[in-house]
């Protein structure tokens, strides 16, 4: 899940919020009733307040028409008079003028963006105003970015020392032994208590309800009556929660490359369908190498081209590239042609190269990176926390190694490396929530739109159905046989004139239209 969003009066905004929030069994003195009052309350003392934007600080590293702010945000809903957090925001104002013809254009307020994680922050949203595919939404709109709870400067969470989080070449066996999953296993109930330990009270409060709730607040603090939003991959879980949460507060709403809602595949299930759907995309990315082999000579076939990647990682076991690139590190760069197409090139020519007795490439694209270590170790913790707290987990190891040694019988490029990531949560210490029923009344919600891929591996094509049937009105934009992970602004004009008619005239296309796929990437000689 990674990666590429109106004034009130406080009095009527505190009218208006409870009849909107729906939780959970929210009866009055439940806990999810005081965290629906407590959100009412938060955001009118935002819509007093504003945020104070002004430059940037260095340290953010965004460019002079990017100004930024703080928002405080309570830790803990049911106590909106306790501890607060502040999170940071972005900001870029609208220009005013079409980009094409330079008449003015109308303000249409906020466009909001989270571009997925847990752990990753929107800050650099704004910055997309001077891509050419998004000036016209920029001319409309204040493009605005925040990091959330837990994220980069607000208020960031770490559950490892970040210097020792990178561990050097490291093996990454598709099927692994019984000792290697002891280890592992092991490993993951120390960092999970790590983390109980390192962020102490916090940790119960980073969820995803607790993420679409600051996104109210940050609506409020806006001077948005109604929210216009941009949510890309677990973005579109936040978008969700919000849409049932709050639908009285939804403008319009994009969700690029839906993650599935349903309650029960909150989040084990998930995480299963998308090994499964890992190795559907890796087959597409051997079959494009195949075809040009004249290029790469990787293979004349998938087939040949999946046993060159053996090779490859067999030979890192015993000797890792530089030093410092063994198979783990080999697979985490590998993974990035799973979720974008348009690294295929680049990965082609790095396994080429190294075949061929060149190791720097590979060595380039898959070294950790040291001074990325404490972003890394920030972005792995926010992810752990807010899954980890946002619904039950197996408890129990051997329903892990059943359900996943099954499924790396015919899924094993990414089965084991994907539940390495998500094992902590079998020994996470804070108390599990249950998920969410994510849905809307019919006219309860103004239409949405929802943008997927069918072959998108990170978040598979089923959650963008189950989304599209969980919210009546909103209307679902295929790119068929496609399967790059997010595609809002992307390669796709077709998708893209959708997107534009949708956030700019409030246009969807029925209920359903779809797009031929984006070109696929040209492939890019060694000697380039």
């Amino acid at each position: 899940m990674r990666t590429a969003a109106v004034l009130v009066a406080a009095g009527s905004l505190l009218l208006t919020t409870p009849a909107a929030a729906r939780t959970p069994a929210a009866a009055p003195g439940s806990p999810s009733a005081s965290e629906a009052r407590g959100t009412a309350v938060a955001a009118a003392r935002a819509a007093s307040e504003g945020i104070d934007f002004g430059p940037c600080t260095e340290e953010q590293q965004l460019p002079p028409g990017v100004e930024c702010g703080t928002l405080s945000v309570p830790l803990d809903y049911a106590r909106p008079d306790g501890e607060h957090v502040r999170l940071t925001v972005s900001r870029s104002r609208a220009t005013g003028k079409d980009p094409a013809t330079g008449r003015a254009v109308p303000r249409q307020g906020s466009l909001v963006n989270s571009p997925g994680g847990p752990g990753v922050s929107g800050m650099y949203f704004p910055i997309l105003g001077v891509v050419p595919g998004w000036k016209r939404l920029a001319a409309a709109y204040d493009l605005v970015g925040y990091a959330p709870r837990g994220v980069g400067r607000s208020a960031p969470l770490s559950c490892t020392d970040p210097a020792a989080f990178h561990q050097g070449p490291a093996p990454a066996p598709r099927h692994p032994s019984a000792a290697a999953k002891r280890e592992r296993a092991a490993r993951a109930a120390a960092y999970a208590r790590e983390c109980a330990e390192r962020s102490g009270d916090a940790l119960p409060h980073h969820t995803s309800l607790n993420n679409a709730r600051d996104l109210d607040v940050l609506r409020a603090a806006l001077g948005e009556t109604r929210l216009t939003f941009l949510g890309s991959s677990y973005g579109t879980y936040i978008g969700a929660l919000y849409a049932t949460l709050f639908p009285s507060h939804v403008r319009r709403m994009v969700f690029d490359s839906a993650v599935n809602p349903a309650p029960e595949r909150i989040w084990y299930r998930n995480g299963l369908a998308r090994s499964a759907a890992f190795e559907d995309r890796w087959a597409d990315f051997r079959a494009w190498a195949a075809r040009h082999h004249d290029v790469y000579g990787l293979g004349d076939t998938a087939r040949k081209v999946g046993d060159s990647y053996d090779v490859v990682r067999e030979r890192l076991a015993r000797e890792p590239a530089g030093g410092k690139a063994g198979p783990a590190q080999l697979h985490a760069a590998m993974l990035t042609a799973v979720y974008y197409d348009d690294h295929w090139p680049q990965r082609a020519h790095a396994l080429s190269a190294y075949l061929k007795g060149d190791p720097a490439p590979l060595v380039e694209q898959a070294e950790e990176q040291p001074e990325a270590a404490a972003e890394a170790e920030n972005a792995r913790a926010v992810y752990l926390a807010v899954l980890c707290n946002d619904a039950p987990w197996p408890t129990d190891f051997a329903v892990w190694d059943r359900d996943n040694t099954r499924l790396a019988r015919r899924a094993p490029f990414g089965t084991w490396d994907n539940v390495w990531t998500d094992l902590p949560c079998a020994y996470w210490p804070a108390p599990r929530q249950r998920p969410l029923d994510v849905r809307a009344g019919k006219g309860e919600l103004p239409p949405t739109l929802i943008l997927a891929a069918e072959r998108d591996a990170a978040t598979p094509y089923d959650g963008a159905l189950e989304l599209h049937r969980r919210l009546p009105g909103s209307a679902l934009v295929t790119e068929r046989d496609a399967g790059s992970h997010g595609l809002a602004g992307g390669a796709n004009a077709c998708v893209n004139t959708y997107l534009t008619a949708y956030l700019l005239e409030g246009r969807v296309p029925g209920r359903r239209a779809s797009c031929a796929p984006h070109p696929a990437p040209e492939p890019s000689s060694p000697a380039a």
